[in-house]
């Protein structure tokens, strides 16, 4: 087995990265450099290169650790460490550092948001908490799960909003089995919680279903008012 070290010096990866940059690399060869060692039987940017072959980068990047653990070379560390790094990925695409985003429209939200659902195999709740200018305060996810009116209650949602001074939220959640159109739970949801926020003084603007860039906004079809 060749290993790293027996590489010439302008073929490995860490060297190449320092001389050339990031973007002279393969995606292998960055995997490598976060997995940082083979194992006996190959060098790492083989063991790279055999992720690569199971998982294309995508579903890498969402792939549950206990999966990876059952590749041989990968261990409790490796997968920890490629799931620490795809993460912080996503949360860069999403951050907005020193200014809080304006949302005007829906597709705004879903430029925002789809990053961070994409792949996800069970259904998020976020909510998106404005200002009077409809500028972004804070954004958390709610629930994780299959939505059900029994286990979403307004005073988990209102309690952020009135926490963070917020005067209108969005709701934003995934079906993962690319379905757009609003389940009667959905629906049910979603009234309710257009209820409670008149009593506070807090506007339910939408409540949008995404599925990475398409969606649905249930004030666009009217169903809220």
């Amino acid at each position: 087995m060749e290993r790293i070290k027996d590489l010439p010096e302008n073929e490995r990866p860490r060297e190449r990265l320092a001389k050339q940059g990031v973007s002279a690399l393969s995606d292998a060869e960055l995997i490598a450099i976060i997995l940082r060692t083979g194992t006996s039987k190959e060098n790492v940017v083989g063991l790279a290169l055999k992720l690569l072959g199971k998982f294309n980068l995508e579903k890498l990047s969402r792939v549950d650790i206990t999966k990876l653990k059952k590749i041989f070379g990968i261990g409790e560390a490796k997968a920890c460490q490629i799931a620490a790094c795809f993460e912080l990925g996503r949360r860069l695409s999403i951050s907005k550092v020193g200014k809080m985003p304006k949302i005007n429209h829906p597709k705004d939200v879903v430029a925002l948001i789809s990053p961070k659902l994409a792949g996800q195999k069970r259904e998020h709740l976020i909510g998106i908490f404005l200002n009077s200018r409809k500028r972004i305060i804070k954004e958390e996810t709610i629930f994780i799960g299959t939505l059900n009116a029994s286990m979403i209650h307004p005073r988990e949602i209102f309690k952020i909003a009135l926490d963070e001074d917020a005067v209108a939220i969005i709701l934003v959640h995934n079906h993962p089995s690319g379905d757009l159109n609003p389940s009667n739970e959905d629906i049910k949801i979603t009234r309710e919680l257009v209820k409670a926020g008149k009593l506070l003084g807090i506007t339910l603007l939408d409540h949008i279903i995404i599925e990475r860039k398409k969606y649905f906004s249930m004030r666009e079809k009217g169903i809220i008012d």
